[in-house]
């Protein structure tokens, strides 16, 4: 699948970007979701949501919920690739957009999707150390999902596996 033509028809076709802060030390920019949302509320993710016609791209699409999640412009955002697809246990085929956020960058929190912006290193992500792998039940099926505890902060599911695929990619994996 190919992030920069127009996505095959699909009803659950999205994109997030993977915000890297470019500084001495890199952190990796997430949100937390609003309590209130009728989907995966309370959670951690990436900026980024559903595809739609009008954004072209995922690219576009992770682009523009970045801006509107965050406040960060594109012209904030240097996008250095992508990572594989990833499929959702609810149905949803994720594209992750990795690209560093410049210097200069404000950050005008959307307050009905995003309870909190926060940050956590790069390097903290990338040890496996600080990763765990869990089992939980959902509708009678078992899954096992990657988990990342930092400070307060679970993150978990896609978000954990998009991290943990953005570590092998970083490997030569």
């Amino acid at each position: 699948m190919d992030p920069l033509v127009t996505p095959a028809a699909t009803l659950n076709a999205a994109a997030v970007l993977i915000p890297i802060v470019a500084r001495e030390t890199p952190s990796v920019l997430f949100t937390l979701r609003a309590t209130d949302l009728s989907l995966h509320a309370g959670q951690i993710s990436f900026p980024g949501g559903r595809f739609q016609q009008e954004d072209g791209t995922f690219l576009e699409t992770a682009l523009r919920e970045t801006e509107e999640e965050t406040g960060i412009t594109r012209n904030h955002v240097e996008v250095v690739g992508f990572l594989d697809p990833y499929l959702t246990s609810t149905g949803y085929t994720v594209i992750p957009v990795v690209g560093f956020l410049k210097q200069g960058f404000t950050l005008v929190r959307n307050e009905h999707e995003v309870a909190e912006i926060f940050e956590v290193p790069l390097n903290f992500l990338l040890d496996p150390e600080n990763r765990a792998l869990r089992r939980a039940e959902r509708n009678g099926v078992w899954r096992e999902f990657h988990s990342i505890r930092y400070r307060d902060y679970e993150i978990w599911g896609a978000t954990a596996g998009m991290i943990v695929n953005l570590s092998q990619r970083l490997q030569g994996r």
